[in-house]
C-alpha cells in the first residue's frame, strides 16, 4: 500500500506543526483499515493495516517526545506492539499457505503411488492406502500446518482484545488532541522540513 499523500505542508512552517499534520493523516490511514481487519479472514486488510501501524510509529518515534509531549510518547509504544503482533499474524499468514502447498504436493505423490499399485483394477482397493507409510516429511509438514493455524487464531484473538483496548481508551482522539499540544516553545532554529511528509 502506498502512503496517501499529506496535504497542506509548509516547509515554512515548524517541524511540530508539519509533523501534527503528517502525524494525523496516518493515524486516519490506520484506523482505516479497522472494519475489514476485525474480520479474521481478510488477510490483505490485516497485512495492510500492519504497514499503516508502521507507519505511524516511525513518525511517532522521531516526533513524539520533542513535538507533542508524554501522550504521544505512551501512543507510540502501543502502535509499536500493535505493529508487533500484526507481524506475527503476518508471518502466519504468509507460512501457512507454503506448507499446506508442500503438503498438497506429498499427497499428489502419494496418490500416483496408489494409482500404480491399482493399475489394471477397475476400482482402488481401500486396503492398498494401509501400503502406503506416510513420509515423515508428511507428518511434519500436517503438524506444522496445524500448529501455525492455531497460532494465527490466538494471535489474531489477541490483536482484536487489543484492537478493543485502544477503542475503549480512546487512542485515537487523545491523540489527535495531544498533537496540538507543544512541550515547548519553538525557538527560530528548528527544523523546518518534512514537506515531503508523504513517504512517512
Amino acid at each position: 500500500m502506498k502512503p496517501g499523500k499529506v496535504k497542506h505542508l509548509d516547509p515554512d512552517a515548524s517541524l511540530a506543526d508539519n509533523a501534527e499534520k503528517i502525524v494525523s493523516a496516518r493515524l486516519d490511514e490506520l484506523w482505516s483499515f479497522a472494519d475489514d481487519a476485525l474480520d479474521p479472514a481478510n488477510v490483505e486488510e490485516l497485512h495492510e493495516m500492519r504497514i499503516a501501524a508502521k507507519r505511524l510509529r516511525y513518525v511517532l518515534e522521531v516526533t513524539a517526545e520533542s513535538c507533542f509531549g508524554p501522550y504521544a510518547v505512551a501512543a507510540e509504544k502501543r502502535v509499536k506492539k500493535l505493529q508487533d503482533l500484526l507481524g506475527e499474524i503476518h508471518d502466519c499468514d504468509v507460512q501457512y499457505p507454503r506448507v499446506e502447498a508442500l503438503r498438497r504436493e506429498l499427497e499428489g505423490e502419494a496418490a500416483l503411488q496408489l494409482r500404480e499399485l491399482a493399475q489394471g483394477s477397475a476400482d482402488l482397493d481401500p486396503g492398498l492406502v494401509a501400503s502406503l507409510e506416510p513420509a515423515a516429511e508428511e507428518r511434519g509438514l500436517v503438524t506444522l500446518a496445524t500448529y501455525l493455524r492455531a497460532r494465527r487464531e490466538l494471535l489474531y484473538d489477541q490483536f482484536v482484545a487489543m484492537w478493543n483496548d485502544l477503542e475503549r481508551d480512546g487512542l485515537r482522539a487523545r491523540l489527535k488532541f495531544a498533537l496540538s499540544e507543544r512541550p515547548h516553545q519553538a525557538s527560530p532554529a528548528e527544523p523546518r522540513a518534512m514537506a515531503g511528509g508523504e513517504g512517512w
